[in-house]
């Protein structure tokens, strides 16, 4: 680990530096529901709201709800809340788990992509569903996202001008369980990239990002709702440690799970440990609309076609390479002064995660193509694919 010699405070680090003794003291924190004074109770360190307190709280003193809810999120907190009767008509929630269905049955002729954190393939995974269902049955789409839960949580955890998406998620009759994992964005990362970040961009990260899980179904024990490890998000090496044997184990030992009824939202901090369960039923198909909730703030000042720049500088950049005429660090530079680093935004049904948890960066694309003796041709080909994939 290597450290600010100023104030001996952490900058880098490796997945060689996880302490399991760490991550099971911050674990073994307890709320105390008395710093909730919103909360209707806590169960396994689980903070349970009800949706029609938190709509009467907004109405009569909204900045305390909101300070509140952060605080339950925070590093203050255990990370994670639940929200009953979040959505209070059925009929709603069913008519889009037969659109879900359909959209499913559609994408099965062509279906080509991976998951996160699971199998490819062992469940029913609807990417963009956000989109999807706005263009397929507008009114339902509104009657949805209308509900003021999202903007409350979200402005809670964000602050305004936020973006949502969503992607579906229906585990199968006997499905296994994930591995436990942060999510979205160092925990689509691989370890070494993760420790390529100093560990304040780290917490930046969980600062950028929240996640939620609207249940489409009645989710008993039985049926694998999500798994959680409360506090874990308060561990600074987080990132690099989800994958340590041990971490898992500790995961499998200490991790809650809470059932849920059609209609109740579990939102959490996406720093925090958790995994979809395994269903051990015969025939409930578990069903969750998982929201991805991000900050205004993971945009860019200025809209750059990368893809232009990277076709250009090519013939050039090629006989530079094939010459020797550049070292590493400055090859390295170009790359990232002209080609996006970043595999997202993107269309997860074209370009879905395959070796990675993230698909190939149009970095690693310029660097493959210059590896493997691409003529200009081809990775103008290649870029003009990863473009539309993007945008489709």
């Amino acid at each position: 680990m290597t450290n600010n010699s100023a104030n001996n405070r952490p900058t880098f680090a490796t997945a060689e530096d996880v302490s399991i003794t760490q991550l099971q003291n911050i674990c073994s924190q307890t709320v105390d529901i008395n710093d909730y004074s919103f909360a209707e109770r806590c169960e396994k360190n689980v903070l349970i709201y009800h949706c029609s307190e938190i709509l009467k709280q907004a109405k009569l003193n909204k900045p305390a709800l909101l300070a509140q809810l952060h605080h339950a999120l925070s590093d203050a907190g255990p990370g994670v809340v639940v929200i009953k009767n979040a959505y209070t008509d059925t009929r709603l929630l069913e008519q889009h788990n037969r659109l879900f269905e359909q959209i499913l049955e559609r994408e099965a002729l062509h279906q080509t992509g991976g998951d996160h954190f699971a199998a490819a393939g062992s469940n029913g995974r609807i990417w963009n569903a956000l989109q999807k269902v706005a263009i397929a049955q507008p009114s339902l789409f509104i009657d949805y996202y209308k509900n003021p839960i999202l903007p409350i949580i979200s402005d809670a955890w964000l602050g305004p001008y936020w973006q949502i998406t969503s992607q579906v998620n229906i585990v199968r009759p006997g499905a296994s369980a994930q591995q436990p994992h942060r999510d979205y964005h160092l925990g689509f990362q691989n370890p070494d990239v993760c420790a390529r970040y100093p560990l304040d961009v780290h917490k930046m990260s969980s600062q950028l990002t929240l996640q939620g899980a609207i249940a489409h179904t009645d989710m008993p024990i039985e049926t694998g709702p999500t798994a959680l490890l409360p506090f874990s998000h308060q561990y600074d090496l987080g990132y690099l440690a989800w994958r340590n044997p041990q971490v898992i184990e500790l995961f499998k030992q200490d991790s809650v799970q809470l059932p849920l009824k059609q209609g109740d939202a579990l939102f959490f901090n996406p720093a925090l440990f958790h995994s979809a369960g395994e269903n051990q039923t015969c025939d409930v198909h578990r069903s969750a609309n998982l929201l991805q909730v991000s900050s205004a703030f993971g945009k860019t000042m200025e809209s750059v076609d990368r893809s232009a720049m990277t076709k250009a500088i090519y013939p050039q950049l090629k006989y530079d390479f094939d010459k020797a005429q550049l070292s590493i660090d400055e090859l390295s530079a170009i790359i990232a002064c002209t080609a996006d680093g970043y595999s997202f935004p993107t269309n997860l049904d074209l370009d879905p995660p395959t070796k990675e948890m993230a698909p190939e960066t149009m970095q690693a694309l310029l660097k493959r193509a210059l590896l493997e003796n691409w003529k200009a041709g081809d990775i103008e080909q290649q870029l003009d694919d990863k473009h539309r994939k993007r945008l489709a």
